[in-house]
């Protein structure tokens, strides 16, 4: 045994002899396994299982999750077998090893397709044991902590990563530090000198900010003394990458932010915490809407505490927390706390457990959806891992919801045929459009009728996969107009279509050709609002395809058959945003291609074969194409999507790419009230600091097409 591996053992002494005995046990076995095998520092490899395993340790999680820390990657890296681990030390520990395995390499996929897989595997196997992310989280934090020794694209790669997914997967279940540790860690891998600047800056000021916060505390003692308050006062800096996000958000350097400074104040009850509050808002003057009461209404990840920032000595900005120290506890740990908590709970409290955490009952509700690799990370993305907003029901209900959620989303919430019989919505008392963002804390009504039901119109407005799923499920039901799997929609030609040149008749069976003319007409879109004019060409049978977006093969109608398949070229591999092109092939569907892929140039009558399809796109506005140029950078999707709302505007589809250079670049497509706006798109998107280069790649408006 190692002298690393002696060292550990002085880390388990809490846990009963037969524990103890296990964990030792699979840390000389891990050691075993790994022998010979070395980090890219030069480090034996088995010191990484070992601080994975304290990081646990450190959130005092019970010893199965140690075990399974120890061994987390001898499937892996080694020639062990789930067996071997089963027969060892059980199924439990198997499970939680093979949770947190990557899925092997498919020669037929791709990369990011074993990527996505992998996440669904991980965080499904989460909802059946939340361990397993638990210890993906702890293998996270000390792979990010020593990035130093990797190349320079692989790191901002992992950073990333980090920043998009684990660093919010920690938010969702509680781990506040855990979060605040893989942020600041993804700063310093992506933008270095902004980490050593604002590092810099806060030590310098260390010294003057003791001194201050020292007053700020002796005022809250003896104003509570006074006021018969047992509490605790403790100071805090803000981290890092919360500092970084305020400079980027107010666009000011670190020395015009003030508010780098937090106050927290434990108590012995809620009362008591309500009875602070309102102490230290007659110390000082409270700032407007700066003020949550999270112990009323608790996050998702159960998180409670109150917060208000005040206008302390010399007009600076504190943002003051105020909690119970059983809040404080939750906090800190998290779910993780649920294995932690040993004594001490006051009489009729608990600590949370997996099955009180919304994004558990989320991921549990979308098992059986069929969503596929490529929509999979972008759903988790932008459902699961953004921030949420918490309406209410006529009934005092509360609804948690992604940002960005609409009445459909919420109708769809409370059930599904309420959402398909909505047909308008009250927001605190006043009728709004069902395709109106929600906003924190509104009341929301939901008018139905039986004449009601859903429209292909809705999909671009809905931010939940559960009502996507059951609208798409509808509409196949009801509408036969249209047919709709994933995000493809093959619609009945409007009449007026003509037979393709030299062509009689229908295709040879396999042989499906593509009519070369354009049909005249225009169709109708939801509410009897008039869409554009139908411009794609025609199967012979009289359906054009009118949107494309799902990497997988996709099933629709030709005739009374369904045997016609959409697939991506994987010689070019087409993503959301790239500029594409179909073609019927002989015997295998619709293949699409990127437009300018030099593969369509060498196919046999292409001219002939070609047809036009797109990224899902159902407005009657104009759209614009673009593609943009950037500095490496985690959260420049959000940021263009903010400057195409700022003037109305939705972002349809989005691609983004790290070049040979370690820069960004994407292709962009989006939809505007009118084609004035497009101007001032352009404007606000080239005064993100991050952005190099911007260009126009196309353009189409209703009177254009």
């Amino acid at each position: 045994m190692i002298d690393t591996v002696a060292k550990f053992k002085e880390r388990i002494s809490h846990f009963s002899d037969e524990e103890r005995e296990r964990i030792l046990k699979a840390a000389e076995w891990a050691e075993e396994l790994h022998r010979g095998q070395r980090r890219a520092s030069g480090e034996p490899y088995v010191i990484h299982p070992l601080r994975v395993a304290e990081m646990l340790i450190e959130l005092e999680m019970d010893s199965e999750t140690i075990i399974a820390a120890l061994l987390h990657d001898i499937l892996e890296d080694t020639s062990i077998t789930a067996v071997e681990i089963r027969d060892r030390f059980g199924r439990n520990v198997e499970a939680l090893v093979d949770g947190v395995t990557k899925i092997s390499i498919i020669k037929a996929k791709s990369k990011s397709v074993q990527a996505a897989e992998t996440m669904r595997k991980m965080l499904f196997a989460m909802t059946k044991d939340i361990r397993v992310i638990l210890i993906k989280l702890a293998d996270k934090l000390h792979n990010m902590s020593t990035l130093e020794y990797l190349p320079v694209e692989r790191v901002r790669s992992i950073a990333t990563e980090c920043l998009d997914i684990y660093a919010p997967l920690a938010g969702r279940l509680g781990i506040s530090w855990l979060k605040a540790e893989l942020e600041d860690l993804a700063l310093k891998a992506l933008h270095p000198d902004v980490y050593q600047q604002i590092k810099t800056t806060v030590a310098q000021k260390k010294a003057t900010r003791a001194e201050y916060l020292s007053k700020v505390m002796g005022a809250i003692y003896k104003l509570a003394k006074q006021e018969g308050y047992e509490i605790e006062v403790t100071t805090r800096a803000k981290h890092f990458y919360s500092i970084y996000r305020k400079m980027k958000r107010r666009r000011k350097n670190i020395d015009e932010i003030f508010d780098l400074l937090g106050i927290r104040i434990l108590c012995q009850s809620e009362n008591d915490c309500y009875g602070m509050l309102g102490l230290v808002h007659k110390l000082w003057p409270p700032i407007e809407g700066r003020f949550k009461d999270y112990i009323a209404m608790p996050k998702a990840n159960k998180y409670q505490s109150l917060h208000t920032t005040v206008m302390c000595y010399g007009g600076n900005l504190i943002e003051i927390q105020i909690r119970t120290h059983e809040m404080h506890r939750t906090a800190e740990f998290g779910i993780a706390a649920h294995w932690a908590y040993k004594e001490g709970l006051s009489e009729g409290k608990r600590p949370p457990e997996p099955r009180d955490l919304a994004i558990i009952t989320k991921l549990k509700s979308w098992d059986g959806m069929k969503i596929t690799s490529s929509e999979f990370l972008d759903e988790i993305k932008r459902e699961l891992l953004k921030d949420s907003i918490y309406v209410f029901t006529p009934k005092g209900d509360v609804v948690e919801l992604p940002k960005g959620s609409t009445p459909i989303d919420f109708a769809y919430h409370i059930h599904t045929e309420v959402g398909h019989r909505c047909f308008a919505a009250k927001a605190d008392g006043s009728i709004i459009p069902l395709t109106q963002e929600l906003k924190n804390t509104q009341v929301i009504e939901i008018l139905t009728s039986v004449k009601a039901t859903p429209h292909l119109n809705w999909l671009r407005f809905v931010r939940t996969a559960s009502a996507r799923s059951k609208i798409r499920h509808w509409l196949n039901q009801h509408d036969d107009s249209i047919i709709l799997d994933k995000s493809i929609v093959v619609k009945k030609r409007p009449a007026g279509g003509h037979p393709l040149p030299g062509k009689t008749g229908g295709a040879p069976s396999g042989q499906h050709v593509a009519e070369g003319v354009a049909p005249t007409g225009a169709t109708h879109g939801a509410q009897g609002a008039p869409s554009r004019p139908a411009v794609r060409p025609a199967t012979p049978t009289g359906e054009i395809i009118t949107k494309i977006i799902d990497r997988d093969k996709v099933a629709f109608k030709i005739g009374n058959e369904r045997n016609m398949m959409v697939r991506i070229a994987n010689c070019c591999n087409p993503a959301s945003g790239d500029d594409i092109v179909g073609y019927v092939s002989r015997g295998r569907g619709i293949i699409v291609h990127k437009r300018r892929c030099p593969n369509i140039a060498h196919i046999p009558d292409i001219k002939e074969r070609m047809i036009e399809v797109e990224w899902e796109a159902v407005s009657p506005r104009a759209t614009r194409r673009f593609r943009v140029t950037a500095r490496m950078t985690s959260d420049l999707f959000s940021e263009i999507e903010g400057a195409v709302r700022k003037y109305k505007g939705h972002l349809i589809e989005g691609k983004l790419e790290e070049d040979d250079r370690g820069n960004l670049s994407g292709a962009f497509t989006m939809e505007l009230e009118t084609k004035d706006d497009f101007k001032k798109v352009m404007k606000s998107i080239r005064t993100i600091p991050s952005v190099v280069n911007i260009q126009t790649t196309g353009a189409q408006d209703p009177a254009s097409a």
